[in-house]
């Protein structure tokens, strides 16, 4: 996901993001662990994910203050 995509989304859909985000982590993890995983770039894709969304969300609470 991009980043311009991820500013887009509102608060409560940055939230159900970053859940279904570490999900899919979990997911992939699991798959590398069984040696299921194809893309080994894929895991290094969904961590960044999760920090722009992290990122996104401390933005928006340092903005608040």
């Amino acid at each position: 996901m991009d980043i311009l995509e991820i500013r887009a989304l509102t608060d409560e859909q940055l939230a159900a993001e970053l859940d279904s985000t570490y999900r899919e982590l979990m997911n992939v993890r699991f798959r590398l662990s069984t040696r299921q995983l194809n893309n080994p770039q894929e895991l290094r894709n969904v961590r960044k994910t999760i920090a722009r969304v992290k990122t996104v969300i401390r933005q928006r609470g340092l903005l608040e203050r």
